[in-house]
């Protein structure tokens, strides 16, 4: 697919940061009369929608997150569509949403960022070209029935390197007064309901300052589900990687990805239930997501007990460190893709 040379747009590359910024297009398909339309690049960033959307009154609207980078040969590859597209499916049919085929959701995030190509960061710079789908209702619908119209609109934004100067360790505070998502509900899938629950004791923690929370489960308590938006991974005190096993997590594609790196390196990797009382004894923690690939924790707060994390330096674990690596030179094509996990544009 021919596309403009990245990292040719008229932007500052060493300073983009994590926020929004208009690019040349969005790509939009819309489900309507039993069928998705062929999509289109539309280029203005406003959408009109009915007042009665199921997606604005009764949260009809999910969302994906996912990367495309700039390789040295000029080429550009985004970074496990197809588990997106499989994750976007599981939530729409959580929400009785109609799905987005997943072959023709990987060939529209191509479009679209083919189209933006030069908005992608260059290589070198360690900046991303951020993509996000977002699905919603916007059928009208006064009763509480699924939509009879969907609109999906992927949208790229490019974003610069997380972390400019190297991993940075940072505190958490468990979040025991609140919780993320209950039982059986839809804390497995990625509903925009989700975070907006987090917003407030998300606050209440930055205002305490702690950069993020950790939820416990919500049915006792008393163990790790994950952070406000990122999967909880550890090395526990027996060097195995060790991340929470329960229904109302969202399964992380960086997750997988670290797993699957993981076994790589000979480590045993095990998917369990972690008590809340275990996290003294564990040797690396690290919240895990699209927009970092990992934040390290080297401290965490739980009522009133301060939990160091890898001994006093406080510093970035080796495991945690190693991981990332690998996982950012597979993106950037520094290392060899043995996983084929990138799809060239």
């Amino acid at each position: 697919m021919a596309h403009r040379a990245p990292g040719t747009a008229n932007l500052d590359w060493a300073n983009l940061g994590f926020e929004f910024r208009q690019t040349r297009s969005h790509i939009k398909f819309v489900w309507k009369n039993g069928e998705w339309s062929e999509g289109e690049l539309v280029a203005d960033p406003y959408v009109k929608v009915h007042i009665a959307n199921t997606g604005l009154h009764y949260g009809q609207a999910i969302f994906e997150g996912l990367k495309a980078f700039a390789w040295q040969d000029g080429s550009i590859r985004i970074f496990r569509p197809q588990e997106n597209a499989k994750r976007l499916r599981m939530s729409a049919e959580r929400l009785l949403m109609t799905a987005f085929p997943e072959d023709k959701f990987v060939e529209a995030v191509r479009r679209v960022v083919a189209d933006n190509a030069d908005y992608v960061p260059p290589f070198g710079t360690g900046g991303s070209l951020y993509i996000r789908p977002l699905l919603f209702g916007s059928g009208a619908r006064i009763g509480l029935n699924p939509s009879d119209e969907y609109t999906l609109l992927i949208m790229p934004i490019p974003v610069g390197d997380y972390y400019k100067g190297g991993l940075s360790p940072v505190s958490a505070l468990v979040i025991d007064d609140y919780d993320r998502a209950a039982p059986r509900g839809v804390g497995h899938v990625k509903v925009a309901g989700n975070y907006a629950a987090d917003l407030l004791p998300n606050l209440l923690g930055k205002k305490k300052g702690y950069p993020i929370g950790l939820y416990l489960d919500a049915k006792t308590n008393s163990f790790v589900e994950e952070f406000s938006t990122s999967n909880f991974v550890a090395i526990d005190s027996s060097g195995a990687f060790v991340t929470p096993r329960s229904p109302t997590v969202l399964p992380s594609i960086t997750n997988k990805s670290l797993m699957d790196l993981a076994r790589d390196e000979g480590l045993a990797v095990q998917e369990r239930a972690i008590p809340i009382t275990e996290v003294k004894t564990l040797r690396e923690v690290a919240a895990c997501g699209t927009a970092v690939v990992v934040t390290p924790v080297n401290r965490i707060v739980y009522r009133d007990e301060v939990i160091k994390i890898g001994g006093e330096d406080g510093g970035t674990g080796p495991v945690t460190a190693k991981l990332y690596s690998r996982v950012r030179a597979i993106q950037q094509g520094e290392a060899e893709d043995k996983f084929s996990w990138t799809v060239k544009v």
